[in-house]
């Protein structure tokens, strides 16, 4: 439970990157001891999402620009796996089925950005995009694969907050949603495969300014009010 709160508290953006973390008065938050707070606290550093420097004390872990090409080639490694999982599946019926999730999830997104607000709600459509995501592997019923997105999701998150320029967006992202949704339906694991490759060096040449052609984002400064993780935190 501890680290789950902890977890969520880096997710939502009310712990930021590189915010210090003091032990006693994290207990005292959270109503437990300084022990427990401990085993949590550790269980977060082993997946990255702390840091312990000898002599500085313990902060949350900043995911820099030079690491995305690897964060993404990770997340590449997970969903592809589950896509493959879902799109192998003989029965379209059975595949159906098992979207049903994250198809709800797509279409919240596709009624964001048709919404005359979308430029003004980048978090709501971040929040969609990783919600899809991680509910695209969910589907696979593959519970490891579950579990490592579920810390990708959040290393995802830590590196949009920690954007000097501030948490930007696309918000045409259901687009490439959509048909690589529509791809796995139809078995087509490799083309949905194929297309979420390139939807990820999108994302990475777009974050580290290497990406040219212009597209809608939304901006937001970093005090915004967060969101509820749910699932991918429990």
């Amino acid at each position: 439970m501890i680290t789950n709160q902890l977890r969520n508290a880096i997710y939502e953006g009310l712990l930021m990157p590189g915010t210090p973390i003091q032990e006693a008065q994290a207990a005292k938050q959270l109503g437990v001891s300084r022990g427990s707070l401990r085993e949590s606290t550790q269980r977060l550093i082993q997946d990255g999402l702390l840091v312990s420097i000898p002599g500085q004390g313990l902060s949350v872990a900043v995911v820099r620009p030079a690491d995305l090409e690897e964060l993404y080639a990770t997340r590449l490694v997970v969903e592809s796996a589950a896509i493959r999982v879902i799109a192998g599946l003989p029965d379209a019926g059975e595949r159906a089925i098992r979207l049903h999730a994250a198809s709800a999830v797509l279409t919240r997104l596709e009624g964001l950005d048709a919404s005359p607000q979308a430029l003004e709600s980048p978090r709501a459509i971040g929040d969609a995009d990783l919600d899809f995501h991680f509910e695209m592997v969910k589907a696979s019923g593959n519970l490891r694969l579950v579990k490592y997105m579920a810390n990708l999701v959040v290393e995802t998150r830590l590196a949009s907050l920690g954007n000097p320029g501030g948490y930007v967006i696309r918000t045409d992202l259901h687009r490439a949603h959509r048909e690589r949704l529509e791809l796995v339906l139809a078995g087509d694991g490799e083309g949905a495969v194929d297309l979420l490759q390139r939807h990820f060096r999108d994302a990475v040449d777009r974050l580290t300014g290497v990406l040219r052609k212009p597209v809608t984002t939304a901006r937001v400064s970093f005090d915004e009010s967060g969101h509820e993780l749910g699932r991918i935190g429990s």
